[in-house]
């Protein structure tokens, strides 16, 4: 009982955020950064791991000045996830744009490969501008909540505009059925996910563990492979989502290669802006070899 009071007050707060202007709620996203940044705890040493094993030529005020820029940034999107699971398509579509270096609306193969950017969810804007545009379906996965309540919830949201949520234990098929259509689908593959159909490859000189869908998925259904970004303006008005042009000779025939040729693109997009990527997320927390686990022990 308890706890379905807490999903309820915590859905009626999204939509009372939803409803503030877009210039009232960024600035609350910015102090629950400020917040959060200053405050012990797991998450909080999770990012500081992650900054030092991929920046280890920053000093240690430059890991911390950019330990709090991140979380600033985090805040806002926290917030902003009003909006992006329960605000209008206009909302949306005033708070991003898009740019694309390929026809969207030519029904070709395409992978769209995106990485975790503090930024909106990608998959959903696509989404509310498909109708308009007269673009595809967007298909994304998406990862199960351990909170029933808000994983159905979610999911609807994200489906709200006619996309198509799958899950990432999912059926292999109907991926590639959804490819084969024309459908966009779009794969982050930078989340360690375990070991099954995955690859030690370096990120930021590091050996990472990496999923190798795109590679797989790419050769079985002949689709095009594009990197989407979607980052804040200059001016922090907004996003700017863009998607490139389609990678040159990928796949090859060796997964392994080409999951490592991603992993360097991605690394150059984040070393552009580094605050803005998520680094909460324990990204390398299985090792090869029986390394030790660099969250075990605090830096």
């Amino acid at each position: 009982m308890l706890k379905s009071f807490f999903n309820y007050l915590g859905l009626a707060l999204l939509k009372l955020l939803s409803l503030l202007p877009y210039r009232l709620l960024v600035p609350i996203g910015y102090g629950l950064g400020y917040i959060a940044a200053r405050i012990p705890g797991d998450r909080n040493r999770v990012v500081k791991t992650n900054l030092h094993l991929c920046f280890p030529q920053l000093s240690d005020t430059e890991i911390d000045d950019l330990r709090k820029e991140h979380w600033r940034l985090l805040g806002r999107s926290l917030v902003e996830k009003s909006i992006i699971w329960l605000g209008s398509a206009q909302q949306l579509n005033n708070m991003i744009e898009v740019k694309s270096a390929v026809d969207l609306a030519n029904k070709k193969p395409r992978i769209l490969v995106n990485m975790h950017f503090t930024g909106i969810e990608g998959s959903i804007i696509l989404s509310a501008l498909a109708k308009r545009m007269h673009w595809p379906r967007t298909s994304g996965f998406f990862q199960r909540m351990k909170n029933p309540f808000f994983n159905r919830k979610i999911i609807e949201w994200r489906n709200r505009f006619g996309g198509n949520s799958i899950d990432r234990q999912g059926n292999s098929k109907e991926i590639i059925r959804e490819i084969r259509n024309g459908d966009f689908i779009i794969i982050a593959p930078d989340i360690d996910l375990g070991l099954k159909d995955s690859e030690f490859v370096p990120f930021f000189g590091v050996e990472t563990n990496t999923i190798t869908a795109v590679s797989r998925l790419a050769k079985i259904t002949h689709a095009d492979v594009c990197i989407m970004t979607t980052t804040l303006k200059p001016d922090e008005s907004g996003y700017l989502c863009e998607i490139g042009m389609p990678l040159e000779n990928f796949p090859s025939d060796d997964p392994k290669l080409d999951t490592a040729r991603l992993n360097l693109l991605f690394e150059e997009k984040i070393r552009l802006r580094p605050a803005e990527y998520y680094w909460v997320h324990k990204r390398f927390k299985n090792r090869p070899a029986n390394e030790t686990n660099p969250y075990s022990a605090s830096i």
